[in-house]
């Protein structure tokens, strides 16, 4: 799958000599898209984060495979560790806890991008995703909406991209598999 038509199309490549942040959840939507940049010709840099919201027992093994496939595809990683998972279901009880977790996520993002000066952060959504998002949408909320393939964030002067938008999970997963990929199982209730 060659992304970067797509890319060029929705201005998403940052200038040359820029920075791209990859969010890498360690699911194989993040990891596929982390390995499709790294390997990309590219005149721009790729950098990987990975927040760690404190909900996964293993926490610690899933942020050392991400670590480790930074280090093997020579991209800079960063551990960004928050109380997100305390935050939401300790402290406020949340039944609905998605869309305040997405929120809290996007913050502590977009406040470490800020303090490293980048500005376009790649998400790992695909196109079923996107789906999924406009149906929940018109169920829970009664409107038609879903993302964009690129969300500038005013506030936070920081923009987020979704390459892999066009792509359909079934995609992703092959090539998870053709690759061998190290993917973590999603533990979110």
């Amino acid at each position: 799958m060659d992304l970067r038509p797509f890319m060029e199309r929705w201005h998403m490549l940052p200038p040359s000599g820029g920075v791209m942040l990859v969010a890498v959840s360690g699911g194989r939507d993040s990891v596929c898209l982390l390995h499709y940049l790294a390997a990309m010709p590219r005149d721009f840099s790729v950098a990987a984060a990975h927040l760690d919201h404190g909900q996964r027992p293993t926490a610690g093994r899933d942020v050392a495979f991400v670590e480790e496939l930074c280090r093997e595809l020579d991209v800079p990683f960063t551990l960004l560790e928050s109380e997100i998972h305390h935050i939401i279901f300790d402290v406020r009880r949340e039944k609905n806890p998605c869309s305040l977790c997405a929120k809290l996520r996007r913050g502590a993002l977009s406040t470490a991008m800020n303090e490293h000066g980048i500005r376009k952060i790649a998400l790992g959504h695909h196109y079923d995703d996107a789906v999924e998002t406009m149906l929940m949408s018109l169920i829970f909320e009664g409107r038609l909406g879903c993302f964009q393939p690129v969300t500038y964030l005013s506030r936070t002067d920081v923009t987020q991209i979704r390459p892999l938008l066009y792509v359909k999970e079934r995609q992703v997963v092959n090539a998870a598999k053709r690759l061998e990929l190290p993917i973590a199982e999603n533990p979110c209730p």
